[in-house]
């Protein structure tokens, strides 16, 4: 499984931006972000049925979903916050069903930077 997580930058607070991350196929993806000096934090995950699941830090603030052909999962941000300043990284899991502990995710995107200037 090869991840390729993209759509990173620099946004003012209040702004949005949207996450892609393209896999070969089909599988359980998250996000998960981690900002300088803290863990690895769950964003949010959607399942093999696209039921989908969010952290509470995000919620109605954060959605995430899939393309038509279901390789490629979003995650799209929007009223940004300078705490939600970190590296995002995709997860894929060989499981069949979301979880948000990051032990369960086996590939990882190269991460990509979200920065929001206050």
């Amino acid at each position: 499984v090869q991840l390729q997580a993209s759509g990173g930058g620099l946004v003012q607070a209040g702004g949005s931006l949207r996450l892609s991350c393209a896999a070969s196929r089909r599988y359980v993806m998250a996000w998960f972000r981690q900002a300088p000096g803290k863990e690895r934090e769950f964003v949010a995950t959607i399942d093999w049925d696209d039921k989908t699941y969010v952290a509470d830090s995000v919620k109605g603030r954060v959605t995430i979903s899939r393309d038509n052909t279901g390789n490629t999962v979003y995650l799209q941000m929007s009223t940004l916050k300078s705490e939600d300043t970190a590296v995002y990284y995709c997860a894929a899991s060989r499981l069949t069903y979301s979880t948000t502990y990051v032990g369960d995710y086996n590939r990882w995107g190269q991460g990509t930077q979200v920065t929001v200037s206050s």
